[in-house]
């Protein structure tokens, strides 16, 4: 299979035409999901797609160790190469890592101005033209619920000024209540700086994908996509809205 083909057969595809085409420059999502149900997985499928379209990404991870999130690359790439037949797999696969820069960043200590000025240094002085920026790992919990709003908005101003989307995992307590909308209370107060949030629930013999907000829509539905199990790749389910 050539490039373009994989690009244009991609669950992603259905990913954005269920929040509108996608997010767009100046723009927040979240996936949202209690530990361990597959939110990196689906930031860097996100991501996977960009860098596999020539497009440059910036992730960002507040983990410990960035190892981590290099197996996640790995591993779904291989995956793609496995399942789809690639052709000139590594030709591909190099190009794509030319377009990744990984940051890591404790949440501790650095502030959300330092952060900024990072990226700004590395898009605008650095040149480095990214379309996206993947944020792993925040604890929405740690600062603060009005210190997140106040945090994302400055994001989300920085994000429109250089013509960036950008993607948060969001880490949902067991005990977070939800509102009748289906948000998550964790994320309550940064609300207003975010336009779209997908939720990842465990249904049977699968994760599904339900979009919990799109812009001024709050009705949750879901998506026509659900994660394999095992491998948490994003695949088209029967039977949804797509």
């Amino acid at each position: 299979m050539i490039i373009d083909d994989l690009i244009q057969r991609s669950p992603v595809r259905i990913f954005e035409r269920s929040i509108g085409g996608g997010l767009t420059s100046g723009e927040i999502g979240v996936i949202a999901a209690p530990s361990g149900i597959g939110k990196t997985s689906v930031l860097v499928q996100i991501a996977l797609d960009k860098l596999l379209q020539g497009k440059k990404v910036i992730h960002i991870s507040y983990t410990k160790h960035n190892d981590y999130v290099l197996a996640w690359y790995e591993d779904i790439f291989d995956e793609f190469i496995r399942k789809k037949n690639l052709d000139n797999p590594e030709e591909v696969k190099n190009e794509a890592v030319k377009n990744r820069v990984l940051l890591k960043f404790s949440q501790e200590g650095v502030t959300g101005e330092q952060i900024r000025r990072s990226l700004r240094a590395l898009i605008v002085e650095g040149g480095f033209n990214a379309e996206a920026i993947i944020v792993d790992g925040f604890d929405f919990s740690g600062s603060g619920g009005a210190q997140n709003g106040e945090r994302l908005s400055r994001v989300k101003e920085l994000a429109a000024e250089l013509g960036l989307a950008v993607w948060y995992s969001c880490n949902i307590p067991g005990d977070s209540p939800r509102d009748k909308r289906g948000i998550p209370g964790i994320l309550q107060d940064a609300l207003d700086a975010i336009d779209v949030v997908i939720l990842l629930e465990t249904q049977g013999d699968h994760i599904g994908l339900k979009v919990a907000k799109d812009r001024a829509r709050f009705n949750p539905e879901q998506m026509a996509l659900k994660l394999d199990p095992k491998s948490l790749l994003i695949q088209e389910a029967a039977g949804g809205k797509g």
